[in-house]
């Protein structure tokens, strides 16, 4: 049987979870297909081999009417799988779903509207604001993904036959069932790399690297690293932004404030990832204590999980339980215990090696491909009963 994947955006952060979505799917022996839009210049990512992908250039309405009828033509898999409820993957899903009688899974890996504030959010616009946001050319309910439609998409969570979700704040919010973000861990598997030479390759030699392998946005707290090495003010430290973000310039910001202490890297294929993370000492995952934070599985842990890196975190939404007592744990928005974290692991990093390696049978164990698969099955099989 075919399966397929329906992104609502390939230049966002949902192709990564539509890719991991891939593998698993794989793993059980289905044909896979992801499709979606492409809003901005490039991919987000670069899927693993062997996963198939048909990218179409997306724009907003009126032109989104024209672009649409092309990914609806292309989902032709026997079972839809939808990533984010969103118009441009879920409403389309649903439309397949009404004209084929197709089953319809929703997979849920953000909280779409905590990006706008949530449940505060409204919109109430005057008669002459409402006018603009139709017809003026950039008027925002052009936008195919305004959080109005994400709204009324929300609403219609229950029209999915099965729902996954991988926080527990989502669970409560929409239901579902639990299919964590988790990592292809024999492709992640520190043993087929040498830590020293990956820092020679990526220019982190002398240096103790911290790695922050991902996107920096406000909620992950990349600052409060940042600051936490301003006040141990030790050279030798460095943080090593992988990838960049691709939404705005908000890393070069980090950069013209905080440039000493960091090294920046680009944007790596998957299959390279794993030499990458390998160059680290200490994994950083920081998030801050905000509405889209506490709805998110960071894949950033299982990078670090995967690979047995000591993991840096925050007690934010599920990082506590995901990590279960395998990394090391501080306050959200503290750089003083970052610092004394950071120096307390370096003090004892034979200790926290061994925790690193925990925190890989963990992963294997919760978090892996073969962990993930027995769950996708058993939805699989309950929707096609």
């Amino acid at each position: 049987m075919k399966v397929s994947l329906v992104v609502s955006d390939l230049s966002g952060g949902g192709a990564i979870r539509a890719f991991l979505l891939a593998q698993v799917l794989i793993e059980l022996n289905y044909d896979v297909e992801v499709i979606g839009f492409l809003f901005g210049k490039e991919l987000y990512a670069i899927p693993p081999r062997g996963i198939p992908l048909r990218a179409i250039p997306g724009r907003n309405y009126p032109g989104f009417l024209l672009d649409a009828q092309k990914v609806l033509k292309n989902i032709d898999g026997d079972i839809i799988y939808a990533v984010k409820p969103k118009p441009t993957s879920f409403g389309l899903s649903l439309l397949k779903k009404l004209d084929t009688r197709r089953p319809l899974i929703l997979d849920i890996d953000d909280w779409e509207l905590s990006w706008f504030g949530g449940d505060e959010w409204k919109y109430s616009p005057s008669f002459k604001q409402l006018y603009r946001d139709i017809f003026k050319q950039n008027g925002q309910l052009r936008k195919p993904d305004h959080p109005l439609y994400v709204k009324w998409m929300e609403s219609l969570v229950s029209r999915a036959d099965a729902v996954t979700v991988d926080t527990e704040f989502l669970k409560q919010r929409f239901g579902g069932v639990y299919l964590p973000n988790g990592k292809d861990t024999e492709m992640f598997d520190p043993a087929k790399y040498n830590p020293e030479l990956s820092r020679q390759r990526y220019g982190l030699s002398g240096y103790r690297v911290l790695m922050f392998p991902g996107a920096p946005r406000p909620h992950k707290g990349v600052e409060d690293v940042l600051m936490a090495l301003e006040q141990l003010n030790e050279p030798d430290l460095k943080l090593a932004i992988v990838g960049g973000s691709p939404y705005d310039d908000y890393d070069d910001k980090l950069v013209k404030q905080w440039g000493r202490w960091i090294v920046k890297l680009p944007k790596f294929p998957v299959e390279t990832m794993p030499e990458v993370v390998a160059a680290a000492h200490v994994v950083v995952v920081p998030q801050r204590e905000t509405l889209t934070a506490v709805a998110q599985f960071p894949l950033k842990l299982t990078d670090g999980m995967a690979m047995a890196k000591p993991v840096l975190s925050t007690r934010v939404g599920d990082i506590p339980a995901i990590l279960g007592g395998t990394g090391y744990l501080v306050e959200p928005s503290s750089p003083a215990q970052i610092s004394q974290k950071i120096q307390w692991i370096f003090q004892h990093l034979p200790s926290a090696n061994l925790q690193g390696m925990k925190a890989r049978e963990r992963c294997v164990k919760k978090y892996s491909i073969q962990a993930m698969a027995p769950i996708l099955s058993d939805i699989i099989a309950g929707i096609l009963m």
